[in-house]
């Protein structure tokens, strides 16, 4: 039988759109020592460290977890780093989760992260070549799609990108804060990728992600409420693969279908408290309110257009703020992660959902072809 695993420490830094107050390893140690101070640990009882992050070509650091392993004490310890695209924070979190599950380690601390004002975001998007489109110019045509196939009005994307930005404001570790922003803003604002404006994409940021985990043993010993991990998937597929549809991967329904069966989740509308889901571009809530589940395909925009996926709505998405708030691309995934571990903990704050006991953690990345999922609850499985 696999150990059971818990969340027990979480911390962040301050996103924004240039860190320089720190170094790359100070950006991660910050995060590191938040959640160890989280756990009320120290480096000496981190077993071994889970460190995840997007390709190298985005800082220009190879191998970065070599790099890092003195400023995440990991020196003598064994250090691990994966890499799926912009999934890979969630995808990182997943590993640790086997490292504990697997009874390899009893206490593991994983990291993601990202400091893009020491790279060149567009140029490494477009694999080290000039005249890259971005990600943006690659997800529109998919967006396009989305609209005409379903007949969403043109205000949802808008609705989705004031939503999370208002959201933002409760959340004192996210980048982006416009307090007065409001629909016709959005709409008036550049279109960047038609039709994603310029107030629909995320931003590019520096910032970092931790997280303590530990088995059965050590989250009794918690202090504080642990998140308990009730399933985890991952999945994969190509992104030139015959008959493939990019708007509604079949990847990310399978890797939902997976977790829900581990979580015992059969109706995920009713069955979870809040979402954490990544939204790179507003259309995308819509998008995967119906890849995984939420909503019959081609009904995901009336979730957002009826308020459902607001704090105050039936099924509340990125009260954090998400990732059009926050994007340290590598550490995304794990963000989304962590804020519905803090959901289901109590430990919020100000954008917590009242009595939240279930929360997914959601991540995709690449072409929409890398998909990492995560269902915690305040519950013990």
């Amino acid at each position: 039988m696999a150990e059971r695993c818990a969340v027990v420490g979480v911390g962040m830094t301050k996103m924004s759109k240039c860190r320089d107050d720190v170094s790359m390893a100070g950006l991660v140690r910050e995060a590191a020592m938040r959640a160890l101070e989280d756990a009320e640990m120290t480096w000496a009882d981190v077993q071994a460290v889970v460190i995840g992050t997007a390709p190298d070509i985005f800082e220009g650091v190879m191998m970065p977890e070599l790099y890092l392993a003195d400023a995440l004490g990991a020196t003598g310890k064994p250090i691990m780093r994966v890499h799926t695209a912009g999934s890979v924070g969630g995808s990182t979190a997943v590993v640790a989760t086997h490292l504990i599950e697997s009874q390899v380690h009893e206490r593991v601390l994983t990291v993601a992260f990202e400091k893009q004002s020491e790279g060149d975001t567009n140029f490494a998007f477009s694999s080290g070549r000039s005249g890259g489109v971005g990600a943006g110019g690659y997800f529109a045509p998919h967006i396009r799609a989305y609209i005409e196939r379903s007949g969403a009005p043109a205000y949802v994307g808008p609705m989705v990108a004031v939503k999370d930005r208002k959201n933002a404001l409760k959340n004192p570790y996210a980048h982006l804060r416009i307090p007065d922003i409001t629909i016709e803003m959005v709409m008036e604002s550049p279109f960047v990728w038609d039709p994603i404006h310029r107030l629909e994409s995320c931003p590019t940021s520096d910032g970092a992600c931790a997280m303590v985990l530990t088995n059965e043993a050590g989250a009794s010993r918690a202090t504080k409420p642990p998140a308990w991990v009730h399933g985890t998937a991952v999945r994969t597929e190509l992104g030139w693969f015959p008959g493939r549809d990019p708007v509604n991967p079949k990847g990310g329904q399978d890797c939902a279908a997976d977790v829900y069966r581990q979580a015992g989740v059969t109706d995920p509308r009713a069955d979870f408290d809040v979402v954490e889901c990544y939204v790179p571009f507003s259309w995308y809530e819509p998008m995967w309110m119906e890849n995984l589940g939420f909503a019959d395909v081609g009904d995901g925009w009336k979730l957002t257009e009826s308020g459902a996926t607001s704090m105050d709505g039936d099924i509340p998405v990125n009260c954090s703020g998400g990732v059009l708030s926050s994007n340290p691309i590598g550490a995304s995934g794990m963000l989304r992660f962590a804020e519905a571990a803090q959901q289901v903990r109590g430990l919020a704050g100000d954008h917590q959902i009242a009595d939240a006991r279930r929360a997914l953690g959601h991540a995709y990345g690449g072409a929409a072809q890398y998909f990492s999922m995560w269902v915690v609850a305040a519950e013990k499985p």
